[in-house]
């Protein structure tokens, strides 16, 4: 009867031993897996990092260009001013 308990529990430790194996296997799996999508996201945040910088220079430019045409329209809205005469302070 010892033999057979023996037995058992070296089956036992030999199953639970396998479990642990198969169970770390899919956990370095998982693993691995993991590292490859964070390597993705970290170089993903890196281009859209870049993609910010380009539309925050883009948008400057395009304000400063938006300046420029506000100044520019408002000389012209004055030389029209100044050069327009009334029709009724000719008579």
């Amino acid at each position: 009867m010892r033999k057979n308990t023996v037995v058992s529990l070296l089956l036992g430790i030999a199953l639970v031993l396998s479990l642990i194996g198969c169970e770390d296997t899919k956990a370095r799996q998982e693993n691995e897996q993991l590292k490859v999508h964070v390597a993705e996201l970290v170089k993903e945040n890196g281009s859209l990092g870049n993609r910010v910088d380009e539309l925050t220079q883009e948008n400057a430019a395009l304000k400063q260009e938006n300046e420029q045409l506000k100044r520019k329209a408002k000389t012209k809205k004055t030389k029209k001013s100044k050069h327009h005469h009334s029709p009724s302070s000719g008579q």
